[in-house]
């Protein structure tokens, strides 16, 4: 194994540095005020772990402000969790029930984005803590006083103690990409009517930049309202749009015509608006409209005379088909610039946006606000759902931690249930791993424990000295140096803080290991029988999914096409909603595989794991929406029968070769196993262009034709390797979930 490099160990040790100082400052400050200046231990207590819970245990993302605002919006439900679990907590039942119902909504809460998902193991702590006896309603008071004034502390010094610069937003970065792709069409629009190789190249790593594995967390658009879902439709379309651009070839006669010209440069011109509509600037109305009529003229030339410009029926019959696929995806390229400042207008003026939005690609756009969360929630309730999986796994080991410690009457039994929180782990290879890091740092933090009790006796003085020197040191190194290292520093953390609770003994060492021991235990028990095997195997569950769904609507729209018929859809429905919950789905499993390590160490990112190229799957399942959605467009007249024949059967060979990888993907318990062909066999006379064919039948075969790229590209994790090269049997199937 490499060495890790001195400079990323600093910079590590600097970052949890300036962390464990905001958190030290504050818990010291709360703890000090309310047990030596007020003698409210009680108070005390719950203003030491309010900090902690929320500036050690949560992971909010983003700069301190950001993490101070998030705070402030969540201190109602820190208030809310400290009530609801002090009185739950009069029964064992009635706590144990509350643990379960509890637990599963603040984890489940990590559909609403990366904020809410960070804040949960804080949260989770903040209703533990008053869940656990003694039962005494009468306290309530100082504890709200305690929990209040030790996040006000925290908000506080998250917004002035060393404050960060804040990274590039979503809206600047996609801001940044719009202008990139105004220059990109700029230079197409004029001679030699192609981009550089640097201009590709600019095109392609500002297009990486939008990627949401290039974004930081607490700059993603993830949360289920209208600005947060048209922002990332906006970002999904710029890359789009910046990929068309990069993929145009330059006029095959050197002349592109006067209205593919006029198109790029509309395009340009929405995309500058674009930008500025993002800086907080105007909905790009002129423009947009400028673009959509300069697209509707080269579709009418693309058509000919006589022919049905909506549909693309006709075709002139001097139009060579050269031009006729530039002219597709030159209109391709328009679309996308279209649906890019769509999108970015909502994501900027909410429902007040002046462009016209399209009511199925755009569904959510008229949409009040709880449902659009009903619909995350109803998205994600089910089985199939990482984010359902973790908040079920959760919920029930800290309910059966809960339960244990209150039928065996546990000493210290929230030790148990904490450490039962920050041990489960997603996988069972991955908890584990932890466990056994844990128990023996807490070991080592046990009998430095024990040794230092039995030193200093009943004097608090050490203690209250000792504390903040020792806080801040935990705080620092734990994070970087591992679990191991957190466990044990952080059992001589909570002795030196009920050392100046109650009378001190060594015997609070072995409470503490036994605790850490029990909950180690339950969050073993549950990482092994509840999905046990994380995101690895519901990615590949979920990816075979979306292809079938995928390969559902391929064959529906190239039948549609062919016939001039689009399948019908329940009113207000897109038509695909099948397929947009599997691409959820797929996109939440891909999300959390590439937070697991490896079964042998390591993340997701190592090389074994890019044999399979996961992230193409997602955006196969989404070519598939965007283009079905355009390419069925009323109105349809059909095709020509030559036409009608050629495209019928490429959709069903593209449909075919997605249940292809999906078989592969997720193979049952009697699929046979077999070579994959990265490339797909050509079928005689596939390659063969009817005569006369419309503009819709180039369309529809470039649809088809950068879907079966997406399917190289998921099978080989990149371009296709060439004609002739496979993929071994059982490649894609591997047991461990990489590949």
């Amino acid at each position: 194994m490499g060495r890790v490099p001195v400079r990323r160990i600093a910079a590590d040790y600097a970052v949890s540095g300036r962390r464990a100082v905001r958190v030290t400052l504050v818990a010291a400050a709360g703890f000090y005020l309310f047990r030596y200046g007020l003698d409210r231990p009680v108070a005390a207590t719950y203003a030491l772990f309010a900090a902690v819970a929320l500036g050690g245990l949560a992971r909010i993302p983003g700069t301190g402000r950001q993490r101070a605002a998030t705070v402030l919006r969540l201190l109602p439900v820190c208030w809310l969790l400290v009530v609801v679990g002090t009185y739950l907590s009069v029964r064992t039942w009635s706590a144990v029930a509350g643990m379960l119902a509890v637990g599963f909504a603040l984890a489940f809460a990590a559909v609403g984005g990366p904020r809410p998902a960070g804040a949960a193991p804080g949260l989770q702590l903040l209703y533990i803590l008053p869940s656990f006896p003694p039962y005494a309603p009468d306290t309530l008071g100082d504890r709200l006083i305690g929990t209040t004034t030790g996040l006000a502390l925290f908000i506080a010094a998250e917004s002035l103690v060393f404050p960060e610069p804040g990274p590039p937003s979503y809206r600047q970065r996609a801001a940044h990409a719009a202008h990139t792709a105004a220059h990109c069409a700029t230079r197409l629009a004029a001679p030699p009517y192609a981009l550089s190789d640097d201009g590709v190249r600019a095109a392609w790593d500002t297009s990486r930049s939008l990627r949401s594995l290039m974004v930081p967390e607490a700059e993603r658009p993830a949360g289920p309202g209208v600005r947060d879902r048209a922002l990332a439709h906006t970002g999904l379309a710029t890359r789009t749009l910046l990929s068309r651009l990069a993929q145009l070839p330059a006029p095959p006669d050197g002349q592109p015509g006067s209205e593919v010209t006029a198109v790029l440069r509309a395009v340009a011109r929405l995309a500058t608006a674009t930008a500025a509509c993002l800086g907080a600037g105007p909905s790009p109305v002129t423009p947009y409209e400028e673009l959509a009529t300069a697209r509707a003229r080269l579709s009418a030339v693309s058509v000919g005379p006589g022919g049905n410009p909506a549909s693309g029926t006709a075709r002139a019959p001097d139009v060579p088909p050269a031009v006729l696929r530039r002219h597709a995806a030159v209109l391709e390229i328009a679309d996308a610039a279209l649906a890019m400042a769509t999108a970015a207008d909502l994501a900027v003026h909410g429902r007040h946006a002046g462009v016209q939005v399209p009511p199925t690609r755009f569904w959510y756009a008229r949409t009040w606000a709880p449902l659009l969360w009903w619909h995350r929630l109803r998205g994600h309730a089910g089985r199939r759902s990482v984010f359902f999986q973790n908040a079920a796994r959760i919920a029930l080991a800290l309910t059966a931690a809960r339960l244990v410690a209150g039928v065996d009457t546990l000493p210290h039994g929230f030790w148990a249930t904490l450490a039962t929180l920050t041990l489960t782990r997603t996988t069972m290879d991955e908890t584990w791993h932890t466990i056994r890091l844990a128990l023996a740092g807490t070991l080592a933090g046990a009998l430095v424990t024990a040794g230092a009790l039995s030193l200093a006796g009943p004097h608090t003085a050490v203690y209250a000295v000792v504390l903040p020197v020792w806080m801040l040191f935990a705080f620092t190194v734990g994070p970087v140096k591992g679990v191991g290292w957190a466990q044990g520093l952080f059992t001589v953390l909570v002795a030196l803080v009920f050392a100046q609770l109650s009378v001190p003994t060594w015997r609070l060492a072995e409470v503490r290991m036994l605790d850490v021991l029990v909950g180690s235990a339950i969050g073993a028990v549950f990482g092994l029988l509840a999905w046990p095997r994380g995101a690895h195997d519901e990615l590949r569950r979920s990816v075979a999914e979306l292809l079938r769904r995928a390969a559902e609507i391929v064959v529906v729209t190239g039948a549609s096409v062919a016939g001039g018929g689009a399948c019908a859809a329940p009113s207000g429905q897109s038509g695909h909603r099948s397929l947009q919950r599997a691409v959820v789905l797929a996109e939440s499993a891909y999300a959390q595989f590439q937070s697991e390590p490896t079964p042998f160490g390591g993340r997701a990112h190592g090389p074994a794991r890019r044999t399979v190229d996961w992230q193409a799957t997602l955006i196969a399942g989404h070519h598939t929406l965007w283009g079905s959605e355009r390419l069925l467009a009323p109105p349809l007249t059909g095709l020509g029968p030559a036409a009608a024949e050629s495209v019928g059967a490429l959709g069903e060979r593209v449909a075919g070769r997605m249940l292809l990888v999906s078989a592969a993907l997720d193979p049952g318990a009697d699929t046979p196993t077999g070579p994959i062909p990265l490339i797909d066999p050509v079928i005689e006379g596939s390659g063969t262009e009817p005569p006369g064919a419309p503009r819709l039948y180039y369309a529809t075969v470039s649809w088809l034709d950068s879907l079966l790229t997406d399917l190289t590209r998921i099978a080989h994790g990149g371009p296709g390797p060439g004609p002739g090269r496979s993929v071994p049997p059982g490649l894609l199937a591997a047991d461990d979930g990489t590949v």
